[in-house]
């Protein structure tokens, strides 16, 4: 297993970051992170990407400092040059059943099982480790540390936003191809006139107390 030590006293760069896990025997190294914990609808979407050894990706970061038009050209060089890449969806019900982190964890472990190329080890954006996975290293603002795992933040964000996306063609009076699903003004605006629709995490702040509030006046939602 990778010697936390090494990470302890030195800050790597992206691509050194994952050459030091490599040295250590691993030559099959996974990213992991997720996009989507925090906003009132839609899944939370994880990705796990293999880079090749050695690759240089200049233009890869955290998704977060990306603007849209970047991530979306960057995603295409992620899928092109990546040897796997695994995408996993945890939906609005599931959420609500399991909470947030199980439900993201969830996909983590899915986004890993789909992955076409057995990882050996695994980094993973965050203090969380995926259950039942062997041979895995969290990491704390992994995409701002660790190549792998910052291309896995931008695949994640972009296939996240393309769903958010495509809910907006079915509850357009949402917005939510403008916010996607984030608690903006507008969209506390929608939820308070149009009542939560099937992709709204019903146990979320925001959600959940408009319809308390409802159940306190009488309404029901339709």
């Amino acid at each position: 297993m990778a010697d936390p030590d090494l990470f302890r006293f030195t800050k790597p760069t992206l691509l050194e970051f994952d050459s030091i896990v490599r040295r250590q025997g691993y030559s099959s190294l996974a990213g992991v992170d997720e996009a989507g914990r925090g906003p009132l609808a839609g899944p939370v979407v994880a990705a796990a990407v293999i880079l090749p050894d050695g690759v240089e990706l200049p233009e890869v970061n955290d998704s977060k400092k990306l603007s849209p038009a970047k991530r979306e050209e960057i995603f295409e060089v992620i899928m092109a040059t990546a040897l796997a890449v695994g995408v996993g969806e945890s939906d609005a019900d599931l959420i609500d059943r399991i909470n947030i982190l199980q439900a993201t964890l969830a996909a983590m472990k899915d986004a890993v099982a789909l992955l076409t190329v057995k990882p050996d080890y695994i980094l993973v954006d965050g203090i969380s480790k995926i259950p039942a996975l062997l041979h895995q290293k969290t990491v704390k603002k992994g995409d701002a540390t660790s190549l792998s795992i910052a291309a896995a933040s931008i695949i994640a964000k972009v296939h996240r936003d393309r769903l958010m996306k495509e809910y907006h063609e079915q509850f357009p009076e949402y917005g939510f191809a403008g916010h996607k699903g984030y608690g903006s003004p507008e969209h506390f605006k929608a939820i308070a006139t149009y009542g939560p629709c099937p992709i709204h995490r019903l146990t979320f702040r925001g959600v959940r107390e408009h319809l308390n509030r409802n159940k306190a006046s009488g309404r029901v939602e339709s």
